[in-house]
Order: structure tokens, then sequence, then C-alpha cells
């Protein structure tokens, strides 16, 4: 069996996650629907994280393997990106047309694409690969002509990961 490209299983969970969304917001007020949303968003994020990490050949997680990995979240088109720099240490490139985002604006879910896309790519490696770290500037769902990914493999000098709690590595 085919596996569903990445683009379309977002499109099929926004659909199950728009009248949810909608039922938070009005018992609950757009604030704490957010945060909700939020926090199991990116617990699924990690947990989609570990099973990818679990069924890596030789789990192997290294960034060459992420890099990989991360095809599948381009399949049919669903990102155009530049690359920038692409090795064993940093994975950088930038998103200059997201399918993903113009697909939420068209469902209506604009307000909640950064939870729904944008927020799995700094906590999906908390899972996947702790020692990989994401840091972003910009992205397209906020309104900026492009996204900004910046992956690095980040360890403290006793070999411990840098990265913040949400995956994400402050510019230094």
């Amino acid at each position: 069996m085919q596996p569903i490209p990445v683009l379309e299983k977002r499109r099929l969970q926004a659909q199950v996650i728009k009248p949810i969304w909608e039922e938070l917001v009005a018992r609950l007020g757009r604030a704490q629907a957010r945060d909700i949303l939020d926090a199991a968003i990116r617990k699924a994020a990690i947990e989609e994280g570990r099973a990818l990490a679990a069924a890596s050949p030789g789990g192997d997680t290294g960034m060459p393997a992420f890099i990989r990995l991360y095809d599948d979240w381009k399949t049919g088109g669903a990102l155009e990106t530049t690359v920038l720099r692409a090795d064993s240490d940093a994975f950088d490139f930038d998103v200059t047309r997201c399918r993903y985002a113009e697909m939420y604006r068209e469902m209506g879910l604009e307000d909640i694409g950064d939870l729904l896309s944008c927020n799995r790519d700094g906590t999906f490696v908390q899972g996947y690969n702790p020692e990989i770290a994401m840091d972003r500037q910009h992205t397209i769902m906020q309104g900026h002509g492009r996204c900004t990914f910046r992956y690095r493999i980040t360890r403290s000098p006793d070999g411990d990961a840098e990265a913040g709690q949400d995956g994400t590595v402050a510019p230094r």
C-alpha cells in the first residue's frame, strides 16, 4: 500500500480538527483553544518523530537520514525549497512556496495553520533525534515571503543536546 502524501494527511487531519477547533473556541475562547491545540499537536509531532526513528533502517537518525526523510514533506510539490546547506551537521533551506499554508487558507484555517503544520517542524525532531535542533525566524504562515529552516546537530560539551523545550535552538 502506498503511503499517504503528508500534504494529503494534513488536509484529512485538518478536516477533522476544524469542527473540534470551532467548538473549543466557542466554549473556551480563542486563547485557551490555541493552547490546547498547540499542546496536542506538539505531542503528536514528537510521537510521529519517535515512530519514524524506530522505523529508520539500522536506527540511523543522523542528519543525512533526516534530510532524506524530509523529502516526504515535499511530495507532490507541497513545498518549493532552496537548499542552502545539507551535510552531516546542518540542513539549511528556505521554503519559497508552501502548499500547506495555501491549503489551510483555502480551508479557512489560516489562524491555526501554524499549529497544524509549522509547530511540528521543531518538535518533530525531539522524537526523531533530540540532537537535531531547529531555528526558524520566518514563516509564510506568519505572512513572510519565505520560511527559514535551519536544522543543526547540537550538543553541549558533555554531549547532551542543547535544544530548547520546543525543539528549537536560539541563534548564537
